[in-house]
């Protein structure tokens, strides 16, 4: 998979996760892929941000979809503004 191909999967990754993020006042935003295409980085925002469950919704809800369309994902990390 090109890199392209890996941030466009990723992408859509994130677009099945956004409406649950949405649905609870919250969004995601892609920041970058690191480490030949290993690492994710995203920006939690809206009531994410400091929600008590975000760490929960990154790892059980984000990284695992994420993982899915992009097997060689190896961790997805929220950067905090």
């Amino acid at each position: 998979m090109t890199s392209e191909e890996v941030r466009l999967n990723v992408e859509r990754a994130l677009e099945e996760i956004r409406p649950f993020l949405k649905n609870d006042g919250g969004d995601i935003s892609l920041i970058s892929i690191e480490d030949d295409d290993r690492l994710v980085k995203v920006q939690l925002q809206g009531a994410c941000v400091g929600c008590s469950v975000n760490t929960m919704t990154l790892k059980s809800g984000v990284e695992m979809t994420i993982k899915r369309y992009v097997p060689q994902i190896e961790k997805v990390l929220n950067i905090e503004k």
